[in-house]
């Protein structure tokens, strides 16, 4: 949620991509979850060694257009990239045999060029993402959850206990997901 935060702060069009289809069970599950919880924000599963879903991302790979891959380290950055410039330009690892994730390869930020024309930023993976003086990008990514604030019966409603609060109203009733609403306080 911050990546997607951040990246509406900036200005930028968030997409998310789920790599390694191939290692869930059924993927169109987790799909499913992530686009019902992150609503407005376009999502995509892919797989770089079969080619699953690669061709959902043409409509944003497209010429005099910069990308940035923003995710935590190994999940697949290096690897989408090596498999649309259609060559190893990032220095990749197999996965871990113990708990199938990937391992962090990449220490540095480096731009590429498509065969698209389409430049490409493949940044390092991050543990943790801070995020400050993100209004705009946090109003963006939480339309719907502060949609209710203004039915609160109080202007400083704090969303906790206060009566005649819309928020918790919502939460009680199922209209607002509680997921979203954690995902909102948590930025």
């Amino acid at each position: 949620m911050r990546y997607l935060t951040q990246t509406r702060q900036s200005g930028g069009q968030p997409v998310i991509i789920l790599t390694k289809a191939d290692l869930a069970p059924d993927y169109n599950l987790l799909l499913a979850e992530v686009t019902q919880s992150i609503p407005d924000v376009p999502v995509h599963a892919i797989c770089n060694h079969t080619g699953l879903g690669m061709n959902e991302l043409n409509p944003y790979l497209m010429t005099d257009k910069t990308v940035v891959f923003l995710g935590m380290s190994g999940v697949g950055k290096s690897s989408l990239l090596n498999a649309l410039i259609e060559q190893d330009v990032m220095k990749v690892q197999a996965i871990r045999e113990v708990d199938s994730r990937g391992r962090h390869t990449t220490t540095h930020r480096q731009l590429f060029m498509l065969p698209s024309g389409t430049m490409v930023i493949d940044a390092p993976g991050m543990r943790e993402l801070g995020i400050f003086d993100a209004d705009e990008g946090l109003h963006a990514s939480f339309t719907d959850v502060e949609a209710w604030f203004p039915q609160c019966r109080f202007t400083d409603c704090r969303h906790q206990a206060e009566p005649g609060c819309a928020v918790l109203a919502a939460l009680a009733d199922g209209s607002l997901p509680r997921e979203r609403w954690e995902h909102y306080v948590a930025q």
